[in-house]
């Protein structure tokens, strides 16, 4: 019997297990792949406190090199349910149940992928899922921007600060956005629009990308347009399978929680980009993550 279990390692259950091995918790971890999470294909990062730069892989370590020593246990395996059984927990994976008091659920979301060719080979060298975190880097450039919703038009915004066009291309002949982030684009002289068109192919060098293929939905007029940059933003999708059934995700998935990480169920917590909020960083994540660590401390006190 575990006193707490978190499912996932990235800097969100990183920072949940280090709280919760701090305050003396029997406390697993369990992840499918190297911790860190989506951190690992983060080349470079600006905006952690403490560091002018350092790699995401780098961060990663930095940050799981502690929790060994905390006895934290590490676990391996793809989390398929959780079932609530009032004063404890099962956690299930393909082979094993786990049994707890707590759980802390810290699986984040997955970018939703274009699919269209050369995505895959120039993600971190020239395709963005983030212009907070990468917008920095492409200073001087012509960026595309892929979407019509709020985030794609706020993160064309955004990168006005850095580059010397924004495009934003859109599948539709208007903008999905609010209307006050519509008026915005609209109104700065830096932002341009590819109107019924979709990204065909990303196209580059062998170090980054030089241009997108663009087709007209329309008429299905094929263009080829120079790009220093793409950030591609047709949604976000919670990696929230697992607690199918426990009632705690809206209707997208997202895990709704209080400001204290709580979902309704007693002992289920959620942290990091899992959870339904607004701002999805490393920063914001561990902050999450200390809040449900001395959470699920506070719990077992109160409930044995």
């Amino acid at each position: 019997m575990y006193d707490t279990i978190i499912i996932g390692s990235g800097p969100a259950g990183m920072t949940a297990a280090l709280y919760a091995a701090r305050s003396n918790l029997k406390t697993a971890l369990i992840e499918q792949g190297a911790p860190g999470g989506q951190m690992n294909n983060t080349l470079d990062i600006e905006n952690y406190p403490g560091f002018d730069l350092i790699t995401g892989p780098e961060l990663s370590m930095k940050m799981h090199e502690p929790l060994e020593k905390m006895g934290v246990e590490n676990l391996y395996g793809i989390v398929t349910g959780i079932e609530d059984k009032g004063d404890h927990k099962l956690v299930k994976t393909a082979d094993t149940t786990y049994e707890t008091k707590t759980v802390i659920v810290a699986t984040g979301a997955k970018h939703r992928l274009l699919g269209a060719p050369g995505e895959a080979t120039y993600t971190s060298r020239g395709v963005s899922y983030c212009a907070v975190c990468d917008g920095a880097f492409f200073r001087g450039q012509d960026l595309l921007v892929v979407g019509g919703g709020d985030s794609a038009v706020e993160e064309a915004l955004f990168l006005t600060r850095f580059a010397s066009s924004v495009t934003i291309i859109h599948r539709r002949d208007e903008l999905r956005a609010q209307k006050v982030l519509q008026d915005r684009a609209f109104a700065n002289d830096k932002i341009k629009f590819i109107w019924d068109s979709v990204v065909k192919e990303i196209k580059g060098s062998d170090i980054k990308v030089d241009s997108v293929l663009v087709e007209n939905v329309k008429t299905g007029e094929l263009s080829e347009h120079a790009f220093g940059g793409v950030f591609i933003y047709v949604g976000l999708d919670p990696v929230s399978g697992m607690v199918d059934g426990l009632g705690i995700t809206d209707e997208q998935g997202w895990i709704v929680t209080d400001e204290l990480m709580r979902t309704v169920v007693p002992g289920i917590f959620a942290i990091g980009d899992v959870r339904q909020k607004h701002l999805r960083q490393i920063t914001t994540a561990v902050g999450d993550g200390a809040i449900a660590g001395q959470q699920a401390y506070q719990y077992i006190v109160e409930h044995g």
